[in-house]
């Protein structure tokens, strides 16, 4: 009876097995970035290599302390620019998305205009939004059409990969088109749709950046794109590393604040988080 009660040992040994794995898979990482910076600047140390041409890590943390006032805010006129575009980006995929699937006549008509806009390079078209639309403006469009067929894609595909034998019973019991959209569909469809707007995040950050760099606009309101344009013309190269590691940052805080939106959206019954947890 005694052997019946206890837990096997697999099961004793599971919950210790995953915490040292999930400490792995965060020190890893943490020491490759200190033995990558690490080398970095012992080579520019013993090169002698000029700050012109490879600034170290410690000339670019240097900088980044001195030039903050200026860089932040930059930083902060383009994370604007990306939260407007993304937000852009979001609403009017979902919404296409939930048109597309209301009317097929709809989607065959407009879908490959979707698909052209996304394979056109947004470097090509910016210049020509620059010309007819305010310059905010302009660059907001252009993180929006980064950003926009990522969410469109995935929720369409979201909505329309509805578990047939559901989609029959709703049908069997008289559920109407809303009914069956809100109760059924839109759940269904809710990964994709989280998913979808995880790629957005960083995309609209490169449109921002992407559009910045067109406009060259410079001021107090200059994004950080333009004070990596403007660096490299004064050959500031630790400053305008200083900036690329404000981007990075920024990308990498954009995509874990919606990974984890989506962990704690799923994580009660999606088999995605559901593995994270068990």
């Amino acid at each position: 009876m005694s052997s019946l009660q206890t837990p096997p040992l697999s099961a004793r040994r599971a919950a210790p097995d995953q915490a040292g794995l999930c400490l792995v898979r965060i020190l890893l990482p943490i020491v490759v970035l200190a033995a990558g910076v690490a080398a970095w600047e012992l080579v520019v140390r013993l090169k002698h290599i000029p700050p012109y041409l490879l600034p170290g890590p410690i000339a670019v943390f240097s900088t980044l302390i001195v030039d903050w006032t200026v860089l932040s805010q930059s930083l902060l006129t383009t994370l604007q620019t990306t939260l407007e575009g993304f937000i852009a980006a979001g609403i009017g995929g979902i919404a296409l998305a939930l048109l597309f699937n209301q009317s097929k006549w709809l989607e065959y008509s407009l879908f490959p205009y979707a698909v052209i806009l996304q394979v056109t390079p947004v470097i090509a078209i910016a210049p020509l939004l620059l010309i007819y639309l305010p310059q905010q403006t302009a660059v907001i469009v252009c993180a929006w059409i980064v950003a926009f067929f990522p969410v469109l894609s995935n929720t369409t595909l979201g909505l329309n990969s509805v578990d047939r034998n559901l989609a029959g019973l709703f049908q069997l019991y008289g559920a109407s088109p809303t009914q069956t959209l809100l109760h059924l569909k839109l759940p269904s469809a809710l990964p994709f749709i989280l998913g979808g707007l995880r790629i957005a995040g960083g995309l609209s950050l490169i449109g921002a950046v992407v559009a910045e760099i067109a406009a060259g606009s410079a001021g107090a309101g200059s994004g950080l794109a333009y004070r990596i344009a403007e660096s490299g013309y004064r050959l500031d190269i630790p400053r305008m590393f200083a900036a690329l590691l404000l981007l990075s940052a920024a990308g990498i805080v954009i995509y874990g604040l919606l990974a984890l939106v989506s962990h704690l959206v799923l994580r009660r019954w999606h088999e995605s988080a559901l593995g994270k947890e068990n």
